[in-house]
């Protein structure tokens, strides 16, 4: 079963480090995070946000094509100022209003990987996702005045 996504994996060229790191920590905000000696001989960097819930790992690839479709999709807060934020550090900001319940926006890392910040403004229920039911409550004398033994199983 899973139970959550652990991170998002880009891609960026040998010896592109500086650039990321600028970018990752000084434009969005993120720490880097240790890789472990065995990863840390390959190069790239890791970066978390979020108390670690949010990590995106970016190794080295030597035949690097930036994405351009595939993104990662990352949660913010005050979409607007992280907006005049990334477009202050020279970002592209490019504004989509196709995602019911969401302001959103694709940007670009500094090696041209497709990144899209979104916050959500409503709910919204997508057509055919099951959501767990309430769960059921036992029936009998439980209500604001009940007793904790009129509550209790008999058996």
């Amino acid at each position: 079963m899973l139970v959550a996504l652990d991170h998002v994996q880009l891609a960026a060229p040998a010896g592109s480090e500086p650039l990321l790191r600028a970018y990752y920590e000084g434009v969005l905000g993120m720490s880097e995070i240790p890789k472990p000696p065995v990863l840390a001989a390959r190069g790239g960097c890791w970066f978390a946000a979020a108390g670690g819930a949010v990590q995106v790992h970016v190794g080295v690839e030597h035949d690097f094509k930036p994405a351009r479709k595939a993104h990662p999709g990352l949660r913010v807060s005050g979409i607007e100022a992280f907006a005049a934020r990334v477009a202050t550090h020279g970002g592209a900001v490019v504004w989509d209003d196709n995602l019911p319940g969401h302001r959103r926006f694709y940007s670009e890392d500094p090696v041209g990987n497709r990144l899209e910040f979104l916050e959500p403004v409503a709910p919204y229920e997508p057509e055919g996702v099951d959501r767990p039911a309430e769960p059921e409550r036992p029936e009998g004398p439980a209500g604001p005045d009940a007793s904790p033994e009129s509550t209790r199983p008999v058996r």
